[in-house]
C-alpha cells in the first residue's frame, strides 16, 4: 500500500543531509578539482613508485657532492706505492667469535714471479677498526676553508680500500665519488645548454614560421643525420691540448649542449604550433605584445612540463657522450677525475682479468643512467594529460 498523500500545506519529506557542505574534505574527482596542476601532478607522480624512487637516489647523488670531500676517506692526491692494484678489502664484523664492530684485516703482499704480479693475502691477526666521523686527511673545500672530517676513516696506522687501488695505488672508492661531481654536473650543465639554444631557436621558429622555421629544420635534418659519437670526437679533437683542465671540461659540456639542442628546438616547435592559435595568445596579440613576451610569457610556460621530462632523458645521453669521449681519449684529461676517466685504465684484457675491480666505476654509470631514464617515464606520464 502507497504512503497517502500529504494534507495541503505540510512541509514535504526530503533525503537531503542536513550536515554543512565541505567540498575540500571531499575525495576522489572533487578534491582534484579544489588543487593546483602542481599538487596533481605530485599526486600522479607519487603513484610512479619506480619514478619516485629513482628521483629521490638522483637527489641524494646531486646532494653528496657538495660533501665529497667528507664522504672521500681518502683525498684525491692519495697514493700508497706500497699497495698498487691491491683488491678490495671486506668489512667485518665479528673477529674469532667476538663482536669487534666494523673492521678490516690488513694486508699482506708478495711477488708472484711466475705470473709477473702482486699477491696480496689478509694477514687475520692484524684487525683494523674502522673509525667513523673522524680526523684523516686534510682538503681545502671549495678554496673557503681547510678540513679534515671525514664519514670513515681506516685505523691508525692501518689502511682501507673498500674497492681496492689503481696502478698508482689511490684508492678507487674517493675517486668515484670524486669523479661524480664531474659526470653529474657535466650532464646539468650540458643540458642547460641545449635547453636554452633549444627553447630560443624552437620558440622562434614555432611562432614566427616562415623562412626562419625552414632553415631552422633543415639544420636540425643535416645535424640529426650525422651519427653523434664522430661528430663529438671530430669537435672534441679541436680542443687544444694546451688548454688548463678547466678549460677542457667547459669546452666538452659546451660540444655536448650545442650538438643536443636540436631534439628540444623541434619539440618546442610542435609545441607552440599548437599553442599560438589559442584564445589567450591571440588577445594578447590584439593587446600589443611584443614577440618576446608572448613567447617567453604565454607560450613557453605551456611546454614547460614536457621539456623538463625530455631533459630528463637527455641527461643520461650527455653523461655516457662525456665517458664515450673520454675513453676514447678524446675528452677530459688528468688532473681532473670522471668516470670516463677512471674507466680509461680499465681498457685492455689483462686489466680486466686480473684487476676487475678497476670496473666499479661502471656501477655508478649504470645506476645513473637508469634513474634517469625511470625518473624520465615517471615525469613523461605525470605531464600526459591522457594517463
Amino acid at each position: 500500500m502507497t504512503n497517502p498523500l500529504p494534507r495541503p500545506g505540510a512541509p514535504l519529506e526530503h533525503y537531503v543531509s542536513a550536515s554543512p557542505f565541505e567540498p575540500a574534505e571531499e575525495q576522489g574527482a572533487g578534491a582534484l578539482s579544489q588543487n593546483s596542476q602542481m599538487r596533481i601532478m605530485w599526486r600522479k607522480f607519487r603513484r610512479h613508485r619506480i619514478a619516485l624512487a629513482s628521483g629521490i637516489f638522483l637527489l641524494i647523488a646531486y646532494l653528496s657532492l657538495l660533501v665529497t670531500e667528507f664522504l672521500a676517506p681518502y683525498t684525491l692526491e692519495h697514493r700508497d706505492l706500497d699497495f698498487i692494484y691491491a683488491p678490495p678489502q671486506q668489512v667485518h664484523l665479528f673477529h674469532e667469535g667476538s663482536f669487534v664492530g666494523p673492521f678490516v684485516y690488513g694486508q699482506s703482499m708478495t711477488l708472484d714471479m711466475d705470473a709477473l704480479r702482486r699477491v696480496y693475502t689478509d694477514d687475520t691477526a692484524d684487525v683494523q677498526k674502522l673509525r667513523f666521523f673522524c680526523r684523516g686527511e686534510s682538503y681545502d673545500y671549495f678554496g673557503l676553508f681547510t678540513a679534515d672530517l671525514h664519514l670513515v676513516c681506516p685505523a691508525e696506522g692501518g689502511r682501507m680500500s673498500l674497492l681496492g687501488t689503481d696502478r698508482l695505488g689511490r684508492d678507487v672508492l674517493s675517486r668515484i665519488l670524486y669523479g661524480a661531481r664531474i659526470s653529474l654536473t657535466i650532464g646539468l650543465l650540458g643540458t642547460a645548454v641545449a635547453f636554452a639554444l633549444g627553447i630560443t631557436i624552437g620558440g622562434i621558429a614555432g611562432y614566427r614560421g616562415g623562412t626562419f622555421d625552414m632553415a631552422v629544420q633543415r639544420l636540425n635534418e643535416v645535424l640529426q643525420s650525422i651519427p653523434s659519437i664522430p661528430l663529438w670526437m671530430a669537435l672534441a679533437a679541436i680542443i687544444p691540448v694546451s688548454w688548463s683542465p678547466i678549460l677542457v671540461y667547459l669546452g666538452i659540456t659546451l660540444i655536448l649542449g650545442m650538438l643536443d639542442w636540436t631534439g628540444q628546438a623541434r619539440a618546442v616547435r610542435s609545441k607552440i604550433f599548437a599553442l599560438r592559435e589559442e584564445d589567450y595568445v591571440v588577445a594578447a596579440e590584439v593587446m600589443g605584445a611584443k614577440p618576446a613576451r608572448i613567447i617567453s610569457r604565454h607560450l613557453i610556460p605551456g611546454v614547460f612540463s614536457h621539456l623538463i621530462a625530455s631533459a630528463s632523458l637527455s641527461i643520461p645521453a650527455m653523461i655516457l657522450g662525456e665517458t664515450a669521449l673520454t675513453f676514447l681519449g678524446l675528452g677530459l684529461r688528468p688532473p681532473i677525475t670522471s668516470w670516463g676517466i677512471l674507466l680509461t685504465e680499465a681498457r685492455g684484457i689483462e686489466i680486466i682479468v686480473l684487476y676487475p675491480w678497476l670496473l666499479w666505476p661502471v656501477v655508478p654509470v649504470s645506476l645513473v643512467v637508469l634513474a634517469f631514464n625511470f625518473l624520465g617515464d615517471g615525469l613523461r606520464d605525470t605531464v600526459d594529460p591522457y594517463r
